[in-house]
């Protein structure tokens, strides 16, 4: 009988130890780091110069075609969230990334013009959704319970990985093959690459391998313990005052970290900085989202997760004020390094935030709208930058406005209370 109950504990170490749900995260996060952030967020800064001096246009004009493309992924990411709930995340996930790699490749056959450049940016960003955070959070969400925070944070450590690689390869793309050429390359490594990673190691749910959530072996409890079915409705979350709140702080973070993220480039060169290491800052910037990411999960799990998220919007705002007194050396790489520290704490929080006040019954739909006021803020940060410059010839009135607003985000985080489905 001893010997008997020893190998049952043998063989469930064994399943623990090859636990599938960490090669989900590793899936998981190729995918978003070959998705719409890394490609189109981050990397946008570089394409900047470029669109401006070939359709010879104004900063405010260029900018309107990112904010256009947020406000597309931002209004089309509830209907994900909605469809992840209804079809599967990986239904949505591969049909979204496949679409989104056939617009990127198309933009090579793309003629001169605003209105086309607007028209292609919308399409990607509502093709984007199905790369982003949302359905990938759901199934990582599904797969992980007391550690939730540490597999979301290395899953988004893959996007933050691509925020650090996208900058670098798509200057050495649009030097050799032009912006619509730099575009089309990386539209056919998502085709290439992405996809079938994705589609062969990608599982909506422990329970089709054997598992419960964070690796228990499924034969050996009563599927009651599933939490998959825990949570409100979308109906009863769209009248409590703590969603409201949550909503409030992530658009005001978003708007204020984006509007940096996305002019860091242009900011940096009009004070002497060449291009060059102007990408180098923003490739800083994206390690220091590599450090938000996991360093965000780790603690989430550890620590009450609206303090992490004041701590990490608080030093947002720190790298925001150091931008605004002018820095272009050191002081500025400080700042970038900031920003990227709180925009990679923040993906990671929205989800967890989503998990632990509403569950994960409606987990999709919710995070879509909470994740959609992030995402439109980040649409309409960078066009008050550009049309702040255009104005005034500067970046400061609208970065001030910025540092008021993360300040006051911060402040925020601290009045949702206490959790209402906690970690088992």
């Amino acid at each position: 009988m001893t010997r008997s109950l020893d190998q049952v504990q043998t063989r469930v170490c064994l399943r623990r130890k090859l636990f599938y749900g960490w090669w989900v995260v590793l899936a998981a996060g190729l995918g978003l780091g070959l998705g719409y952030a890394p490609i189109i967020v981050y990397s946008f800064g570089i394409f900047f110069k470029p669109l401006t001096e070939e359709l010879h246009s104004g900063r405010a004009s260029i900018s309107l075609a990112f904010t256009l493309a947020n406000i597309a992924h931002a209004t089309t990411s509830p209907l994900t969230g909605k469809w992840t709930d209804r079809f599967g995340a990986r239904r949505v996930i591969l049909f979204g990334t496949g679409v989104f790699g056939l617009l990127l490749i198309s933009s090579f056959l793309a003629s001169a013009g605003l209105w086309r450049l607007y028209l292609l940016y919308i399409v990607l960003g509502i093709a984007g959704t199905g790369a982003a955070p949302v359905p990938y959070s759901k199934v990582i969400s599904n797969w992980f319970d007391k550690r939730r925070g540490l597999a979301l944070g290395v899953t988004m450590f893959g996007l933050g990985s691509g925020a650090v690689i996208m900058p670098l390869l798509a200057q050495r793309l649009i030097a050799t093959l032009g912006w619509r050429g730099a575009y089309a390359s990386l539209g056919l490594l998502v085709l290439v690459v992405s996809i079938p990673i994705v589609g062969l190691f990608l599982k909506e749910t422990p329970e089709k391998m054997g598992y419960l959530p964070d690796g228990a072996f499924a034969t050996r409890f009563p599927a009651v313990n599933d939490p998959s079915g825990e949570g409100v409705t979308w109906r009863e979350t769209w009248h409590d005052q703590v969603f409201w709140i949550m909503i409030s702080a992530f658009f005001l973070v978003g708007a204020s970290i984006h509007g940096c993220v996305v002019h860091l480039a242009p900011m940096l060169t009009d004070r002497g900085v060449t291009a060059e290491r102007a990408a180098v800052a923003i490739s800083l910037l994206g390690g220091a989202l590599l450090i938000g990411r996991v360093g965000s999960g780790y603690l989430l799990d550890r620590l009450y997760a609206p303090l992490v998220a004041m701590l990490f919007t608080g030093g947002a705002a720190l790298g925001i004020w150091l931008l605004w007194t002018g820095a272009a050396g050191g002081s500025a790489y400080v700042g970038a390094f900031l920003v990227g520290l709180g925009m990679g704490a923040e993906v990671d929080i929205i989800a967890y935030l989503t998990s632990r006040y509403f569950g994960l019954r409606a987990f999709g739909e919710i995070y879509g709208c909470a994740f959609a006021s992030y995402v439109l803020a980040g649409a309409l940060g960078p066009w008050l930058m550009g049309l702040g410059f255009d104005h005034t010839g500067s970046y400061r009135i609208v970065l001030a406005i910025f540092l008021v607003a993360t300040v006051l985000a911060a402040a925020m985080m601290l009045r949702l209370g206490q959790y209402r489905y906690h970690p088992r």
